[in-house]
């Protein structure tokens, strides 16, 4: 039996997206919750990709990112930190917020 072709290979792999270099950085963003508010509070994101959002609450009380126009609802407790995968998005603005604190903890995802 032959060994596979190794170019034929990572070829593929980068196809389907396991072997794509920096892929898992462009994937991820971040925004941190300190002093009931969301940084940064515009986050631009790429559209027509799934991402990876990694929220850190910074504050000893618990937050809750809430999203109704990405269809998301997840409490991120006080000093912790959670994972939220949205997407792929069309282009366009979709907000977010705390509904512990709405006053302050607002935002919102700009995918272009």
């Amino acid at each position: 039996m032959r060994p596979p072709n190794r170019t034929a290979l990572l070829a593929l792999m980068a196809v389907i997206g396991w072997a794509a270099p920096g892929r898992a950085a462009e994937s991820e963003f971040s925004l941190v919750i300190e002093g009931h508010r969301f940084t940064p509070a515009d986050l631009i994101v790429p559209a027509g990709r799934k991402i990876r959002l990694v929220i850190e609450n910074r504050d000893p009380t618990p937050e809750e990112f809430e999203s109704y126009s990405l269809n998301r609802e997840k409490i991120v407790p006080g000093h912790g930190r959670i994972v939220v995968f949205v997407g792929p998005l069309e282009p366009g603005t979709y907000e977010f917020f705390g509904e512990f604190n709405m006053a302050t903890a607002r935002g919102q995802l700009i995918a272009r």
